[in-house]
């Protein structure tokens, strides 16, 4: 068929809210080196539509939103855009950056398993440190031992159980979810999911998306033969108001899938 042939390789979308212009840059340039037909959607949840002329390329389509939407909310715009135009999908922070044969084998792999949905690499620190990206589901203990300074020591254990760290983590397996910096997803699977919930303003809502996964009967392959860079705000462990965002965040995950 017509729109079949005519079905881009890889799509690809970015919210973008205060960011770094050198570190959004390289995330750019990191996903228009791709040697494929491709569309970069960057979604702008700035009230002043600042990023509508900073960026222009042929495979680049800006949307404003011209409010600030959320995460989960924003990347969900380009839903009925991708829906018969593209084979993959990526979710894609934009402070992240990685090499031009990332993707390719990224989704060589992903066609290996048709009940494969989703396939995120190795994050690293920009100081190549690992940044346990593949994680257990998490419980209320865990999430708040990971806020707290203070509550690290005392649950030590059960966050080196939450982040795999019993595992080798240098070679691929299926985890439970696995951190929203960078999500490679067969479209199709991406749309069947709608996405994400919108009721998560920012934080969980990654989490959440791969309950999802695990309810539509697929699964998410952890590949750690490539890896990416990630800088990481951490944005809620700074700012109080991002807290408060991401405690909303995790009553309302923990209200929907249970305690």
């Amino acid at each position: 068929m017509k729109i079949m042939n005519e079905k881009l390789v890889l799509t690809c979308s970015i919210v973008l809210f205060e960011e770094s212009l050198s570190d959004l840059q390289k995330t750019i340039d990191s996903f228009l080196q791709m040697p494929f037909n491709k569309k970069l959607y960057l979604i702008d949840n700035t009230s002043t539509r600042f990023f509508e002329h900073v960026f222009a390329d042929k495979d680049i389509e800006y949307i404003a939103v011209e409010k600030n939407v959320g995460f989960g909310s924003a990347h969900n715009k380009i839903i009925n855009n991708i829906k018969f135009l593209s084979k993959y999908h990526l979710i894609l922070n934009p402070d992240v950056s990685f090499e031009e044969k990332v993707i390719p084998n990224l989704i060589i792999e992903l066609e290996k398993d048709k009940n494969l949905s989703m396939i995120a690499p190795k994050v690293l620190f920009p100081n190549k440190t690992h940044q346990y990206s593949c994680r257990r589901y998490p419980s209320l203990q865990e999430l708040l031992a990971r806020r707290f300074t203070f509550l690290k020591s005392i649950f030590k254990k059960v966050i080196f159980k939450g982040t795999y760290r019993d595992r080798d983590l240098n070679e691929p397996f299926f985890a439970e979810y696995i951190t929203g910096c960078f999500h490679l997803y067969k479209t199709d699977d991406f749309v069947k999911l709608k996405g994400f919930d919108e009721r998560y303003f920012l934080y969980m809502e990654d989490v959440d998306i791969c309950k999802k996964i695990d309810i539509l009967g697929k699964k998410k392959l952890y590949y750690p033969k490539e890896e990416i860079i990630h800088v990481l705000k951490q944005g809620s462990s700074k700012s109080l108001k991002l807290f408060f965002y991401h405690l909303s965040s995790a009553i309302k995950y923990f209200l929907k899938w249970g305690f």
